[in-house]
């Protein structure tokens, strides 16, 4: 296909973002990074409208971000995205892949049906239940269904009283009715990202924690570093992203005593650790994908 119509769908002025629209750019000749939040859909015509144009008329899209945090405000913003699906735009990765993957226990549920090795878990709206399985694992993180970079977690440990056990997580249940707790693992100072293409691995890189945080994130102040992994591991992550159907991801792994487990399968993709780990040019095969697939 001569000079294809690809949308980047993003935050503009994001890194991430832009990098993949310069490399869209350097291949197509042509720009255009969209903001979800400024785009209307006419269901009546079935257009889906951003500054004027059309996306329904373009040949791809790809979405990079969906919007700054995950939220249920996400997968509204994806719902409208299958409109252009509809229209035979190409979307990578799709609408409904990706929807799996925003909200943690969809995602959780597909990786344990699947046999995938994670942390203990436990998924309650019942604060006695929650408390019972604090106890059980002495230390335990809860974490919003929707969420990215560790945002909104906590740890919780059994011990303290009851009644303070209690108050806690009824402070984290006011803005999470649906709890989502695992088992605090004991991680040697780094988690690992392994990065898929279609399917096919790229490499992986570390998160290394640079502080006495709990997490490794580099919202938290840690660092990425390149990171050979052994095949057996390779193999555990490719089995992990396999139901999911994503054109471009980055399985989130974590090294234990009882072997490796996995956090998650990205919705998104780490550019910049893929870049400044793994020495990986992310943006630039991902681009070289969509254009192989029109």
């Amino acid at each position: 296909m001569t000079n294809p119509k690809i949308g980047v769908v993003g935050i503009p002025g994001k890194w991430s973002t832009e990098v993949l629209a310069d490399a869209v750019e350097a291949r197509t000749g042509s720009r255009l990074t969209i903001d979800m939040a400024k785009v209307a859909l006419d269901l009546d015509s079935g257009a889906l409208r951003f500054q004027g144009q059309d996306l329904g008329e373009l040949d791809a899209l790809i979405v990079k971000k969906i919007g700054g945090e995950y939220s249920p405000n996400t997968l509204d913003r994806l719902e409208l995205l299958r409109m252009a699906e509809a229209r035979g735009v190409k979307v990578f990765s799709g609408a409904e892949n990706i929807l799996r993957l925003i909200n943690r226990l969809s995602c959780t549920i597909s990786l344990r049906q699947a046999g995938i090795p994670m942390p203990e878990t436990l998924v309650t709206e019942d604060v006695d239940q929650a408390l019972a399985a604090v106890r059980e694992y002495g230390e335990a993180v809860f974490k919003p269904l929707f969420s990215t970079k560790a945002r909104g977690m906590c740890v919780i440990k059994a011990d303290q009283p009851k009644r303070e056990l209690r108050r806690e997580i009824e402070a984290f249940r006011r803005h999470n009715p649906m709890m989502y707790l695992q088992r605090k693992v004991a991680l040697p100072g780094r988690d690992l990202g392994m990065v898929f293409l279609a399917g096919r691995y790229l490499g992986t890189y570390a998160r290394v924690s640079q502080s006495d945080t709990w997490n490794t994130t580099i919202h938290s102040g840690g660092r990425y570093a390149a990171y050979e992994p052994p095949e057996s591991m390779i193999e555990l992550a490719r089995r992990a992203q396999a139901p999911f159907g994503m054109d471009f991801t980055t399985v989130d792994v974590a090294e234990t005593a009882q072997g490796p487990v996995v956090f998650e399968v990205s919705a998104f993709g780490g550019f910049r650790g893929a870049l400044e780990g793994a020495g990986i040019d992310a943006a630039a095969a991902y681009t070289d994908h969509v254009l192989a697939s029109l």
